[in-house]
């Protein structure tokens, strides 16, 4: 079966609880961790990135299942590249812009691979036949 049409209600939603996501899992966190011996990390730990990555599977999944692909990705993506760019524009160095076409660029390809993925490994699951 082929994909499904653009939703015009699934994409914004997706935009929203991707953004949504981003909000409590990073958007709370914003300082950097000094170490003892001066090296600094964050102002993400990684069990927030991964806490992020798997709420983002569900609806994405779940999208994709329905053969919404386009929406499961552009609005996945989307809603990533919108908070990430409200985050991180208070940076003063303006390499905040850098940061946000990587998570804009690296969310649209995993979204789109896991997508295609999840719509074949779902093809024909619960569809009636043609």
């Amino acid at each position: 079966m082929r994909p499904k049409r653009p939703n015009p209600v699934l994409s914004p939603v997706l935009v929203l609880v991707s953004a949504t996501a981003w909000a409590a899992w990073l958007g709370w966190d914003q300082h950097y961790d000094v170490h003892p011996d001066g090296s600094e990390t964050g102002p993400y730990e990684p069990w927030q990135v991964i806490g992020l990555v798997l709420t983002l599977l569900v609806p994405l999944c779940w999208a994709a299942s329905r053969r919404h692909v386009a929406d499961a990705v552009l609005g996945t993506t989307a809603g990533l590249t919108a908070a990430a760019c409200y985050d991180w524009s208070d940076d003063s160095s303006g390499l905040f812009l850098i940061g946000v076409g990587v998570v804009a660029v690296a969310s649209l390809v995993v979204t789109l691979a896991l997508s295609l993925l999840v719509a074949a490994v779902t093809r024909g699951r619960g569809e009636p036949a043609e």
